[in-house]
């Protein structure tokens, strides 16, 4: 990432989180499995889909978010590679995102450290 992208995502962030304070969002937070998400990274019309995920679900989209592979995920979690294959899966079919490239944007949106 050059510096320009990261200008361009640091403006991003900030009238995101504009826009969000604008309708109340900074001050809710969101429940998702066991973790708690600041309301401004969480978009609206996906609140009830996102809390319809199972613990470990989010807890895959949380490791998603943060740029770690399927590999690395199933060793966290100690579970299978295929499992995490299927969790992700899951989480696609609930959340109507376009493949896993659209669920790593919204686990990173949601997740990654700011």
């Amino acid at each position: 990432m050059d510096r320009a992208d990261i200008d361009s995502l640091a403006n991003l962030i900030a009238d995101l989180r504009e826009r969000e304070a604008e309708r109340g969002a900074a001050q809710r937070e969101v429940q998702l499995g066991e973790f708690i998400v600041e309301g401004w990274r969480v978009p609206e019309d996906r609140i009830e889909a996102l809390q319809s995920l199972s613990r470990t679900e989010v807890a895959v989209m949380r490791f998603l978010g943060w740029g770690r592979s399927n590999g690395d995920i199933a060793s966290l979690l100690n579970i299978h590679e295929n499992t995490v294959r299927t969790h992700i899966n899951n989480a696609i079919g609930k959340l109507e995102v376009d493949g896993s490239r659209g669920l790593a944007c919204l686990a990173g949106l949601l997740f990654h450290p700011v």
